[in-house]
């Protein structure tokens, strides 16, 4: 327990907090809350920080208090064994979070509970001492950490008392199963006199009404809880729809209510959001405070949410018609930040900071990538940047598409098969390429919304459009640009050497005459993996240019720095460029960043999703840690992003900002530090280092001209080979491309 309460004290993302000044200190205006209180509303940790941990464990308690609100409520789900002595899990089973059954294999026994009958290992069937002696937690969710399983006990009640937490809340669900069993949670709660106990809810109106008296002598809130709509309530028999409709009568025994949160915001069977009911209306005008159960940040929940799991709070609680009095949260830091960081928040709230927000295909999680939808989503989601990945149709055609394949961003799957080739130089498996494809043709497909955890998990990303917008030229899109005003556009140029060599299409060429018919008057980022693609925008000096590294690093020695400075002012690297990841844990911090800046270069980091599984454990599964580690905690300069609202909102809220004094602060995470509460045995292995960018990976041959391809084209003969360009240098040399555009003219002017 020593080891686990000094590994608990740094773990708290303690290494990013800079000292906050008395000039720098400030308090948030007060915010008008539609509560029954008008007080902001409670969060309540169910179990503790039970997202990371196992439910309830001393450390899923300890980190709950220190990464939450001030006003935190810790809630335990109370258990009895058979000697009459509570303990804090949520199942009366116990197989399923506990060692339990490898110590006592054969203890299986079958009980009915509420009329079903349920088969486990149930603690009534076992003393204080057997349990507390040889029993210990596992994590009972499986997409949730495993390496902490085994290691830590069950807490008793009076455990967690002690600890003193800013409230306590004790659930009791099963009263009449032990009751039936000769154990009474009533007798256990006076034996403990009530103290230290804030709120006792139960789903059980005969519980509540047993120890009201007692309750009310203790000024310890009653909280009425509903089950599923169809289920019966033990004491009356009655479905809980139907007592919903009394809301009057729950008022005489209890101060509150608990609804599952569909309750609230119904979700349709195409996990899209429905009205919401009336029922936080309803039990405010009855006099009773509403908690909403049921909040996790790694479940699929609505589309609505775009994956973000604070969105999903500010739906309850900000919203302009209702706020429910309290949360019940497995990840309590996430309904403190989008209570305390996000809720009402103005659309025109300036960022704090420099970091800019650049997306990833426009607002690509939210809509088809590069049409116009997508961008316009990005508008009005406050993004800094806007990009456009340059693509060329085979009539010399630039227009924005995440790449040249059209198979993953487009329908041309369901109808253009026959068309696709193998290009080796651009990708292993064959594609169907816009450079084969006229413009009349391209627009004759529909975009496809592109979801990276649809196939093998099951994610996919907004459905009711995943074909909806329009396909975008590189010309519209700054004249897009232009007209919204925004900061500025990131241009990313691909395969310019195998276009100009191959297909006779001079992408670069494209991309500067239609800047300059542009004639914007913002930033301009000029990105390509091509040192000398960027060399081509040199003679514009107000262009800023950026490399993108395409693959993982861990340090730019000098050589390599100076190299880089020679064609770009920026790069755009890989997440786990900065913070190394192994089997989704953060294990290290890079000195990527501090080094490019030494060097007066600047850092975007990408490509940042909402999705919980592209983001590790020390970020709490929610992406907005993972925003405030690589801002505040690596200092990078830019975001790239798929969903440009989390990343802005972040930066409009005052809890980014580190050195104000306020009462919560989103803190960057410490990489390495969750994994070491772990024992040695069960921690992930350690994963080789990222090698240092060498500087001759930065360097790429010069661009071949663009070949004249009408005669060859016209004839259906294939164009010579080339030398494809990239970031990492090939082993092919300038000498094999020339040799090829030799046969090129020998080829024409046979």
């Amino acid at each position: 327990m020593l080891r686990f309460l000094i590994l608990f004290s740094l773990l708290i993302h303690s290494c990013v907090a800079p000292p906050k000044t008395k000039a720098a200190a400030g308090t948030l205006p007060a915010k008008k809350w539609l509560t029954l209180s008008g007080k902001e509303p409670a969060v309540v940790a169910r179990g503790g920080f039970s997202g990371l941990f196992p439910e309830s464990s001393a450390t899923a308690n300890d980190l709950a208090i220190s990464s939450s609100s001030p006003d935190l409520t810790m809630l335990c789900n109370l258990q009895l064994t058979k000697d009459g002595a509570g303990f804090c899990l949520s199942d009366i089973r116990l197989d399923n979070s506990t060692t339990i059954s490898t110590f006592f294999p054969k203890g299986q026994k079958t009980y009915k509970v509420y009329g079903q009958n349920l088969k486990g290992w149930f603690a009534l069937d076992y003393s204080a001492d057997t349990i507390f002696s040889n029993v210990s937690l596992v994590q009972n969710i499986f997409s949730r950490p495993s390496i902490f399983d085994g290691q830590m006990a069950i807490a008793a009640v009076e455990d967690v008392l002690d600890t003193k937490p800013p409230k306590f809340w004790l659930s009791v669900q099963y009263d009449a199963f032990y009751m039936e069993h000769k154990l009474s949670p009533a007798e256990y709660i006076r034996s403990l006199r009530f103290n230290g106990i804030n709120v006792i809810s139960s789903p059980e109106i005969g519980f509540l009404k047993s120890i009201g008296k007692d309750a009310r002598r203790a000024k310890t809130k009653l909280i009425f809880e509903f089950k599923d709509p169809e289920a019966n309530e033990p004491t009356t028999n009655k479905k809980y729809s139907e007592i919903l409709l009394n809301l009057a009568a729950i008022k005489v025994f209890a101060t509150g209510i608990i609804v599952p949160k569909d309750y609230i915001w119904p979700i349709d069977s195409a996990k899209y959001l429905k009205p919401p009911t009336t029922v936080v209306t309803d039990a405010h005008k009855a006099g009773l405070e509403i908690y909403a159960s049921g909040f996790v940040n790694d479940m699929l929940t609505s589309y609505n949410y775009s994956y973000d799991p604070s969105a999903e709070y500010l739906q309850f609680v900000d919203n302009g018609q209702f706020s429910v009095d309290g949360f019940i949260s497995d990840f309590p830091p996430t309904a403190s930040q989008a209570i305390s960081c996000f809720a009402h928040q103005k659309r025109d709230t300036p960022k704090i900071g420099k970091t800019l927000v650049i997306t990833h295909n426009g607002a690509s999680g939210d809509y088809p990538g590069c049409t116009d939808l997508a961008y316009q989503k990005a508008v009005d989601d406050g993004a800094d940047v806007i990009d456009c990945s340059v693509q060329m149709t085979k009539d010399g055609l630039a227009f924005c598409l995440d790449s040249a394949d059209l198979i993953p961003t487009t329908t041309a799957a369901t109808t253009l098969m026959t068309r696709a080739t193998s290009v080796p130089e651009i990708q292993s498996k064959n594609g169907i390429f816009s450079f084969d494809l006229t413009w009349a043709e391209i627009q004759s497909l529909k975009p496809q919304i592109q979801s990276p955890f649809l196939a093998a998990d099951g994610f996919p990303r907004n459905p009711k459009n995943k074909n909806a917008g329009k396909f975008m030229t590189l010309a519209d899109f700054l004249k897009f640009s232009k007209a919204k005003a925004v900061t500025g556009v990131l241009i990313n140029i691909q395969n310019a050497a195998y276009l100009a060599s191959k297909k006779g299409l001079g992408i670069v060429d494209a991309v500067k005459s239609a800047l300059t018919s542009s004639k914007l008057d913002m930033k301009v980022l000029i990105q390509s993996d091509d040192s000398s693609v960027l060399d081509s925008f040199k003679a514009v000096p107000q262009y800023t240019r950026v490399l993108s590294i395409d693959k993982e690093i861990g340090d730019a020695p000098k050589p390599t720095i100076e190299e880089i400075k020679k064609h770009a002012d920026a790069v755009n690297v890989l997440r786990s460029s900065l913070v190394t990841i192994s089997q989704s844990f953060a294990t290290g911090k890079t000195k990527v960043v501090e080094a490019m800046h030494k060097g007066n270069i600047s850092v975007y980091v990408s490509v940042l999703r909402n999705e919980y599984l592209s983001i590790t454990f020390d970020y709490f599964s929610d992406p907005t840690v993972e925003l405030a580690t690589f801002i505040a905690g690596n200092g990078v300069d830019g975001v790239v992003t798929e969903f440009p609202a989390t990343a802005t909102r972040y930066l409009r809220s005052p809890c980014s900002d580190l050195y104000r004094e306020l009462p919560f602060a989103i803190l960057p995470a410490k990489a390495g530090t969750l994994v070491s509460v772990a024992s040695k045995e069960a921690q992930p292995p350690a994963s080789a280092p990222n090698p240092p960018l060498d500087a001759k990976d930065v360097i790429d041959p010069p661009l071949p001209p663009v070949a004249n391809l009408a005669t060859n084209n016209a004839s259906g003969g294939a164009p010579p080979a080339s030398l494809r360009s990239g970031t990492i240098a090939t082993t092919a040399n300038l000498s094999l491309s020339l040799i090829a555009m030799l046969a090129l003219g020998l080829l024409l002017s046979a």
